[in-house]
Formats: C-alpha cells, structure tokens, sequence
C-alpha cells in the first residue's frame, strides 16, 4: 500500500490563512487629488466583491472574524475594512455589501464626525467629507460594524500618556455612547504604533486592531498587530486575486 504523501497541502490549510481587506474611498478621485491610489471606483469594487463571492469567501467584519482568527471557527472568510469613514463608504460601498449579503467594518475618527480629512487635507489637496452621527447610525443599522480610529487621527507613538489615554480610550466611549453597542476594534491611524500604543489599545478593552503592514493574517498570530491587505486604485483583477491567494502581499510586509 502507497504511503501518503506528507509534503501535500492539507485539505484546509487556507482557513488558516485569512485576509484582511484594507479600503478608503470607494470613488473616483476628485481633479487635483494626490494619492489617486487611495480611492477604488466602484465598478472595481463590484467586481472585487464578486470575485470574493464567486471563489467561495464570506465577506466579513472584524468582530465576527474573531472566532476564525482565534482558530475556534473554519470557513473561508475575508475580512472588509474601511477606514476613516467618509461618505463615499456608506453611499457607495453598502449597497454593493449588502447586494452580496457581506458585511464589514468602518473605522471612524470619532470627534470629526460630519467634518473632513482635516490631518491629511493639504497633503492630498482634497476635503473628504466624514460620515455624520445620522451616517454612522445608519451604516450600523445597516448590519456593518463600527470600529475606532481615535478621536483626531494623530500619530499616537507621538502621544503623551495622557493623549494616548483620550485618543483610544476617548473614540471607545464616544462610539459606544453613540451606537449602544460594544465598540471592540481598532485601527491605528497612519499605522502609526509601538508597544506603549499597542498596550494602551489592549487596555482600553479593545478586542483586535489592525495595522498598514501588508500581508495576511494566520491564525494565533497577536490581535494588537493584524496585518491587512491593501487593495487601491491601480489593484486591477489579476494583482487582487494575487493578494488574496498567493504570498504576494506577505512578501511586501
């Protein structure tokens, strides 16, 4: 009798491997805009959820991730993140979302609700216009989930004690005064962190945070680091299945 061949890949090794999807703008860039790459339009975006679909992944938000991230659940999952919380997530990606019974989460700057970009404005030469209390509710109501991304989007390893305190801990309770509900992720803004930032984010009770380090996630790997998956504007269809099934975006972390 022929011995099995130890060197195959295990039937459901890829469970163990989950990608965290990482969008801004799901638009056409604005004239004058830098950092074109930062806004998908939305014709990729229906084609990307799609292909998601179509290979067999449920699109996901971070919290009912958890269970898979921690190895407690099998499935093949990919998580969809937004961050900052513009307009355009909630009017143009949700409908797309909910079209393909997915679900995702947005991370809002929680004392800039119904304004603008105002830490990255002048660098980009655009006004991005922010979700409102009114949006994030409804992009809550939606099935969505809210996560946090401080109050002002500063540098938090540039923080004092104090700061760091108010910026993490302060965007928790100002989301779950809104909402009513648990706000139990996180995302650094600028992917800006070091230990003491990590350690203040885990203290203020949240549950996971991501990063902008590229790359996939595996199973046990620390909830205060999770890479992500940046997916921009010049992410045509072949370089997204790439990023979502090979080590591609792995190498780039």
């Amino acid at each position: 009798m022929s011995q099995p061949n130890d060197n195959r890949t295990p039937k459901y090794q890829y469970m163990s491997i989950i990608p965290i999807l990482m969008y801004h703008n799901i638009d056409i860039p604005p004239q004058g805009a830098k950092l074109r790459n930062l806004y998908v339009r939305k014709g990729a975006f229906v084609l990307q959820m799609l292909m998601l679909r179509l290979l067999g992944y449920q699109g996901i938000s971070m919290s009912a991730a958890m269970p898979y991230l921690r190895g407690e659940k099998q499935g093949r999952v990919a998580i969809i993140t937004f961050d900052d919380g513009y307009v355009d997530t909630l009017e143009n990606a949700l409908p797309i979302l909910k079209r393909n019974g997915f679900s995702a989460t947005c991370y809002f700057i929680s004392q800039r609700s119904g304004q603008y970009n105002d830490w990255d404005a002048a660098a980009l030469n655009v006004r991005k216009s922010l979700m409102n209390n009114e949006q994030i509710l409804a992009w809550h109501a939606a099935g969505m989930e809210v996560g946090a991304h401080s109050r002002t989007h500063p540098r938090l390893s540039g923080c004092s004690d104090t700061e760091l305190q108010n910026e993490v801990a302060g965007s928790k309770a100002d989301l779950e005064n809104l909402t009513g509900c648990p706000v139990s992720q996180f995302c650094y803004p600028y992917g800006d962190l070091d230990e003491r930032v990590s350690t203040a984010v885990k203290q203020a009770g949240f549950e996971a945070a991501t990063t902008t380090q590229r790359g996939r996630v595996r199973v046990g790997d620390n909830p205060m680091l999770f890479r992500r998956i940046l997916v921009s504007g010049s992410t045509f269809p072949h370089l997204f299945l790439l990023k979502l099934l090979t080590g591609y975006e792995d190498k780039r972390g």
